[in-house]
């Protein structure tokens, strides 16, 4: 038989100083048995990085031809498509020739050097591509906030977050691997 996603409820203020963004989202967001707590705090961490009132969850993640996050046009053309971990370069290539912006977020360093070491070169030519790093331990630290219903509070000034709930704050640094030259 198979597993069944588990059910999140979120309640994620953003209070985005870098984009002048201050919003509350309620997010009902879903956890692909294959999906670890920290897969999911990561894209919960990358959609309040990118937060606007279109930008949505994806369909299942288990879908090569979708992202873990866009946003769509009014006329259906995708704008942003962001997508988590380490990829192959099919899907970049992909995800670059079909969204204008493609922002991607890596986690776990140990594989994202090895990941990076071998691929950064082939995605240099992508123009509208940038890649971030959760740094080591942060992705950690988010799965302690994951609860069935969370009420968090996220705070980005200066490019550094600041992601809490009730009990836990956490500090973090996304750092840039590549800076996309056209948008």
């Amino acid at each position: 038989m198979a597993l069944k996603s588990t059910i999140h409820k979120v309640n994620l203020q953003i209070t985005n100083t870098d984009c002048d963004y201050y919003e509350l989202h309620k997010i009902t967001i879903a956890r692909h048995p294959s999906e670890t707590d920290e897969r999911l705090m990561i894209r919960l961490l990358a959609f309040a990085l990118n937060a606007s009132s279109t930008l949505t969850f994806a369909g299942d993640i288990s879908e090569a031809d979708q992202p873990a996050i866009w946003e769509k046009s009014r006329s259906g053309l995708i704008e942003t498509w962001i997508e988590i971990g380490q990829p192959d370069e099919k899907i970049i290539r992909k995800a670059c020739s079909n969204a204008r912006n493609v922002i991607l977020y890596c986690f776990n360093l140990r594989r994202s050097q090895t990941w990076w070491n071998t691929i950064q070169t082939k995605l240099e030519r992508f123009k509208n591509l940038e890649v971030w790093l959760i740094p080591d331990g942060d992705e950690e630290k988010l799965e302690k906030l994951v609860q069935k219903n969370m009420q968090i509070d996220c705070r980005i000034q200066d490019q550094e977050v600041w992601i809490s709930d009730k009990d836990v704050e956490i500090h973090l640094t996304p750092q840039v691997l590549k800076v996309a030259t056209s948008k």
